[in-house]
């Protein structure tokens, strides 16, 4: 998982082409958006961190920064 990435992603795309982007790879074909990763598996986490992000986001009505802390935190949380 590389933050950078996920921010990138989470700043250019909307929950919808995340999800897209998601299905194909679930669907183990191209995304139509470009995708950082070593592997898929690394690709999917971006996606599904990215579109966690861009959701709080819109629900919460909070920046990308403050949305990315958040997701951060919870992961290092639930690894501790």
């Amino acid at each position: 998982m590389k933050i950078p990435v996920i921010k990138l992603i989470a700043s250019q795309h909307s929950i919808k082409e995340l999800d897209a982007a998601e299905e194909a790879i679930l669907n183990e074909e191209k995304p139509a958006i470009q995708i950082e990763g070593d592997d898929e598996g690394e690709q999917l986490t971006h996606i599904m961190a990215a579109r966690e992000i861009r959701a709080q986001m819109e629900k919460d009505g909070i920046d990308l920064n403050r949305a990315l802390r958040n997701y951060t935190l919870r992961v290092r949380n639930s690894i501790s």
